[in-house]
C-alpha cells in the first residue's frame, strides 16, 4: 500500500506557484537509439589508460612508418667506423641531449694522441701549436673537451697521471687510410675546393718514427712504445721530456716527395696497386673520417639519434625495421587465428555433441605440440622452401587459433540457451543467421580482448626466437628487434643505449597492447551497453 504524503509537512521554500497563464512544456528526451558500435566506441573513450595506450601504440606505429623517410643510407648500409656511438643530433646537442660524446679517461700517450687529431684536422702544418693552445683554440674538429688531471700515487711516488675527458665519439674516430681509383680521388679534391671542407690530409711516413704503420692518426714522431719525440738543434731526434703535457708540441712525421720538382712537399697520395698502368691504378690516400664521411653523404653530418648498433647501422632505423617486421607479423598472425578461431570454437559451441568431441580431440592433439619445437624443425626444414617468414608464420598458426576457439566455444555454450536465442529459432532463423547474428556478437569482448592481448604475445615470442638464434631474420634491408637485442648482448654494460631502446620499445609494445586489449574488452561487453561509468 502506497505511503500517503501529507503536504502541510512540506516546507514552504520547497514550493513554487505557478500562474494559470504559464505553459509547463514536457522535457524532452533523445530517444534516438545508439548502434553497438558507437555505444562501445564511448565507452572506450572514457577508459583513459586504453586511449593513453592507443596513442602511443599509435605513434610507435608512426615512427616506424616514417623513419625510412629520413633515411640517409645508413638504414641499410653499415659504418664500421661509426659501430656502436652513442645518440648524436646537431640540433637537441644545442640543449645538451644526443651530443655524441661520452666520458674517457685516458693515459699520457692516448691523451697526446686524442689531442693530435685535433690538432691535425686543421690542417695548419706550418705552425703547431702546443697540446694546451690546441685546447684552447675554437676548433670544432677536436674530440676532446673537459679535461682533468689525477696523479695516481703509490707510497708516495707518482706513478702515472690520468686524464679524464669529454670525447666526442665521432670526431674521435680520426683519420683512416683509403683506397681510391683516380676518378674518385678527382671527385674529392673537386668537392673540397666546392664546400672548403678539407678530406685529404698528408700521408705519413710509416718507415721511421711511426708507432703504428696501420693507424692513420699516428702522424706524428714517435718512438717504438710512442712517446713523442722531436729533433733537436743538432738534428737529434730525442724523446720529450716534460713535466706538463700541456706544453709539448708536436713533430710531424708526413709523408714527403724526396726528389724531382715537388721535393719537400706533402704527398697526399701514392700508388696502390689496382691496375696494369700508373694511369690505371688506384691510389692510397688518408682521410680524416669525419669529413670523409660528408663528402660520402652530400655534406651531411653523421646524425644518429638513437646511437649505432654493433655493426654500425642507424639503431632507429633497424628498430623501425624491426617494428615494421614485428607489427605486420603479428596483425597477420592476429587476423589468422581470429577467423579460424571463431569458426572453429563456433562450430564446436554451437552444435555440441558428437562434432564437439571430435573437435576437442583435434584441439587436445594440436595443444600438446611445443610450439619452441615447431618453429626449430619449420625453421630448419621449411625455411629452405619457402623463406624464413613464411615458415614462421605456420608455426604461429599450426596452435595460435586454439585459445581463440576455446573462448568461442565456451561463450556459445554460454549463450546457444538464452531465450532470444531460442526465440530466434521459433521463428524460424537459420543455424548460419543465429551464430552470426545472435551468439557472435555476444562473445566479441572476450574474443577481441584475447585476440589483441595475442598480438603482444607473438611479438615477444617472434623477439625471443629471433634472439635466441633458432630463426634469422636478420639482412640489410629487414632485421627483428629480437636480433639487435642480441647483437647488443655482448655490449650492453659498455655502450647500454644498443640494448636499452629496442628493449624500450619492446615493454612498450607489451604493456600498451594489454591496455588497450582491456579497454576493448570493455567496450565490447554486451553486458555494460547503455551504462554510465
Amino acid at each position: 500500500m502506497a505511503k500517503e504524503i501529507n503536504i502541510n509537512s512540506i516546507p514552504k521554500e520547497k514550493l513554487a506557484l505557478a500562474n494559470l497563464g504559464d505553459h509547463i512544456k514536457d522535457q524532452k528526451f533523445d530517444d534516438k537509439p545508439i548502434g553497438y558500435f558507437k555505444d562501445a566506441w564511448r565507452r572506450f573513450c572514457k577508459n583513459k589508460a586504453s586511449i593513453v595506450a592507443a596513442i602511443i601504440i599509435l605513434l610507435i606505429v608512426m615512427f616506424a612508418v616514417i623513419m625510412p623517410f629520413f633515411d640517409t643510407g645508413t638504414g641499410t648500409d653499415f659504418d664500421t667506423y661509426y659501430a656502436k656511438k652513442t645518440p648524436r643530433n646537431l640540433l637537441l646537442s644545442n640543449i645538451g641531449i644526443a651530443t655524441g660524446d661520452v666520458n674517457k679517461d685516458y693515459n699520457e700517450r692516448a691523451y697526446i694522441l686524442e689531442i693530435a687529431k685535433g690538432i691535425a684536422a686543421t690542417g695548419n702544418f706550418e705552425n703547431m701549436p702546443s697540446l694546451g693552445e690546441a685546447l684552447k683554440q675554437d676548433n670544432p674538429l677536436q674530440p676532446v673537451t673537459n679535461l682533468e688531471k689525477v696523479v695516481k700515487t703509490e707510497q708516495g711516488k707518482n706513478v702515472n697521471n690520468i686524464y679524464y675527458a669529454n670525447v666526442d665519439e665521432y670526431l674521435s674516430v680520426g683519420f683512416i687510410y683509403k683506397q681510391v681509383s683516380q676518378e674518385e680521388y678527382a671527385r674529392i679534391v673537386a668537392w673540397q675546393e666546392e664546400t672548403g671542407i678539407q678530406v685529404l690530409y698528408p700521408l705519413i711516413n710509416t718507415k721511421e718514427y711511426c708507432y703504428s704503420a696501420t693507424d692513420a692518426n699516428w702522424w706524428y714522431k714517435t718512438d717504438e712504445k710512442g712517446n713523442p719525440l722531436y729533433t733537436n738543434k743538432s738534428g737529434k731526434v730525442k724523446k720529450i721530456e716534460f713535466e706538463n703535457v700541456d706544453e709539448v708540441v708536436l713533430e710531424d712525421n708526413y709523408l714527403r716527395y724526396t726528389s724531382g720538382e715537388n721535393k719537400g712537399e706533402l704527398r697526399y697520395w701514392k700508388y696502390q696497386g689496382g691496375g696494369n698502368t700508373v694511369d690505371t691504378a688506384e691510389y692510397q690516400v688518408r682521410v680524416l673520417y669525419y669529413n670523409y664521411y660528408r663528402y660520402t653523404h652530400d655534406g651531411a653530418e653523421p646524425e644518429f639519434i638513437f646511437g649505432t648498433d654493433v655493426s654500425g647501422y642507424d639503431l632507429a632505423q633497424r628498430i623501425a625495421m624491426g617494428l615494421r617486421l614485428s607489427l605486420l607479423f603479428s596483425v597477420c598472425i592476429f587476423a589468422i587465428n581470429f577467423i579460424l578461431g571463431a569458426m572453429y570454437g563456433a562450430i564446436e559451441g554451437y552444435y555440441g555433441g558428437t562434432p564437439d568431441l571430435v573437435m576437442e580431440f583435434i584441439v587436445y592433439v594440436l595443444s600438446g605440440v611445443p610450439f619452441i619445437v615447431v618453429s626449430t624443425l619449420f625453421q630448419i626444414h621449411l625455411a629452405a622452401k619457402v623463406g624464413a617468414i613464411p615458415s614462421l608464420l605456420f608455426a604461429f598458426v599450426l596452435t595460435g587459433w586454439i585459445g581463440t576457439a576455446g573462448l568461442v566455444r565456451t561463450q556459445f555454450y554460454r549463450f546457444k540457451n538464452q531465450e532470444y536465442v531460442m526465440a530466434a529459432r521459433t521463428l524460424g532463423a537459420k543455424d548460419r543467421r543465429i551464430i552470426w547474428k545472435h551468439i557472435f556478437p555476444n562473445t566479441l569482448g572476450t574474443i577481441i580482448t584475447s585476440s589483441v592481448l595475442a598480438i603482444p604475445g607473438v611479438i615477444f615470442s617472434e623477439s625471443m626466437l629471433t634472439y635466441l638464434g633458432i630463426v634469422n631474420l636478420n639482412s640489410k634491408t629487414s632485421t627483428s628487434l629480437g636480433t639487435v637485442l642480441a647483437q647488443a648482448e655482448g655490449t650492453w654494460t659498455e655502450k647500454p643505449h644498443v640494448m636499452l631502446f629496442p628493449a624500450l620499445f619492446i615493454s612498450l609494445l607489451m604493456i600498451c597492447f594489454n591496455l588497450f586489449g582491456n579497454g576493448l574488452r570493455d567496450a565490447f561487453n554486451p553486458s555494460l551497453r547503455g551504462t554510465e561509468e
